[in-house]
């Protein structure tokens, strides 16, 4: 864990410049303090960090929970019962990581996986660009669509334009050009720059340019840099815990099991991902994620922070920055612990915008157009999908525009089934013989398929049923089969049926319905 420091180090330094303002913006977008949002980036960073299997990724609260968990604390009756549910939530993921529920993640077809790689790509670069121009309006870390009845993520960027700071804005391109001189060849090539990443220099040329500027007219107030808490007496301004007298409330249960279901499928779906996206191309242990994140839980709903998660923009800023192993995500835990006491003065000179320069870069690298050109020549089976879970996840959250994606790819292996119903068929115009090779599963989604190729069929040729790697076989297609070969007897049709009485593995009914069909 210790052999890639000189690459852990500076890459841990970047995902804490990228976590420190979305920790503080997701606490706020969720109704809670932002010293809630940094116990939990913290949390995530050092313990899930140590607990965890995976190699790059990083965990903290997440943007896709803000709507449970501000319905949450604003249904519960205070924020100690609300914190509750979040150690009740962490349990019932330590249970499923237990119970080896992790596997659900390798369900998630690759297409939807890549449509939400791209999709958080946009959504970054679109949330980031007001920022850029000093347009702070919505709080960091936001990833949803709407934010009320007039404002969304296009109807921002038209805001943005009656909003503009100067300074913010050469702050922002002052630190994108850093950025791009750091991603030339030429520099990469430069030792001391594999130790001092660009989004430092980055951050630090803002600081400096507000330094130089904030005692004119033109410069930057307060909202429009970071805001860390100041902790005046120590830990007591900071630990909260829970009410555990609430124990017995069963909308205390509800919303813990809730917060466990979705941070274990947002957890799962960016562990994916993040794994797509590791160079070294190693898996992560599922089951084991689990028990960090749910370990992560339980300690965070203990002292008064949010719920916790895998994510996908620290994730990737940590790929990005060149983090090696899971140090780097251990290491921005400790920077964040050390920033909320030591330097809370010097973070807050941080411009907002110098922190938007960072992740329109990152935004870029998780969208590049070449990813679309590349998934558009794979056909519409993989690109529909892909675009689908993109325009969803735009227009309306991460796990809704996930949802959606999957049905899609469920949708494209629908129409598969319905017009490609078996493994093979074989049209011999010579001897006139036609061929059907059913599969191992004929379920009824090759019915209609299936009809269509009977229909298809000139009656001058013989028709083979090939039964006989066939193990399992719905009855609505043994009736459309039982149907045509009715007409096929009346109509004096040659045919033949290979049953397969051999194979041991198909279920009873299929075997007589086999023999039925040979007799």
């Amino acid at each position: 864990m210790f052999k890639y420091l000189a690459k852990d180090v500076p890459a841990s330094l970047v995902v804490f410049l990228v976590a420190l303002p979305l920790c503080l913006g997701i606490a706020l977008a969720s109704g809670a303090d932002p010293i809630a949002g940094l116990i939990a980036g913290i949390i995530g960073g050092i313990v899930v960090g140590f607990i965890s299997g995976s190699a790059i990724g990083v965990s903290g609260p997440a943007a896709g929970l803000a709507v449970i968990v501000l319905n949450g604390i604003q249904s519960m009756p205070s924020y100690e019962v609300f914190l509750l549910a979040v150690v009740i939530g962490g349990l019932v993921q330590l249970l499923l990581g237990f119970l080896k529920a992790g596997i659900i993640g390798f369900y998630f077809p690759s297409s939807v996986i890549q449509g939400m790689l791209s999709a958080i790509g946009l959504i970054i670069i679109l949330k980031q660009i007001p920022h850029a121009f000093g347009y702070d309006a919505e709080p960091e870390g936001s990833l949803g669509f709407a934010q009320d009845a007039t404002h969304n993520t296009f109807t921002d960027l038209s805001f943005m334009l009656d909003g503009i700071q100067p300074i913010a804005l050469s702050i922002a391109a002052v630190g994108l050009a850093v950025l791009i001189l750091w991603e030339q060849p030429f520099m990469k090539r430069l030792t001391w720059t594999q130790y001092l990443p660009g989004s430092l220099v980055a951050v630090l040329s803002g600081i400096g340019l507000h330094l130089v500027t904030r005692d004119g007219a033109s410069g930057l107030g307060a909202d429009h840099l970071v805001q860390i808490p100041m902790i005046v007496n120590g830990w007591s301004d900071v630990v909260r815990v829970p009410e555990f007298g609430a124990w017995n409330r069963s909308d205390v249960w509800i919303l813990g099991i809730t917060i466990a279901i979705v941070a274990s499928l947002e957890t799962l779906l960016c562990v994916e991902a993040t794994d797509k996206l590791d160079p070294e191309k190693r898996i992560t242990p599922t089951n084991r994620e689990l028990i960090a994140q749910g370990t992560g839980n339980v300690l965070s709903g203990l002292i008064g922070g949010l719920p916790i998660t895998q994510v996908i923009v620290r994730s990737s800023a940590n790929i990005q920055s060149g983090g090696k192993t899971k140090m780097s995500a251990i290491l921005h835990g400790f920077l964040l612990l050390g920033s909320v006491f030591l330097i809370p003065n010097l973070l807050n000179l941080i411009p907002l915008s110098s922190l938007a320069a960072v992740l329109l870069l990152v935004g870029y690298k998780l969208a590049k157009p070449a990813q679309f050109k590349a998934i558009a020549k794979q056909g519409a089976r993989q690109f529909l999908p892909f675009v689908i879970t993109v325009l969803a996840i735009l227009f309306t959250d991460l796990l809704v525009g996930i949802g959606i994606g999957i049905l899609a790819a469920l949708l494209v292996i629908l129409y598969d089934h319905f017009h490609q119903p078996i493994i093979d068929f074989e049209l011999d115009d010579v001897n006139k013989r036609c061929i059907i090779h059913l599969g191992e599963d004929v379920t009824f989604m090759h019915k209609v398929g299936i009809r269509k190729l009977f229909e298809s069929v000139p009656k001058e040729f013989k028709m083979v049923i090939d039964a006989n790697r066939t193990v399992r076989m719905d009855s609505d297609v043994r009736l459309i089969i039982n149907e045509w070969l009715d007409r096929a007897r009346a109509d004096g049709w040659d045919w033949s049926v290979e049953n397969g009485e051999d194979n041991p593995s198909r279920s009873k009914p299929l075997a007589k319905f086999a023999r039925k069909l040979g007799g």
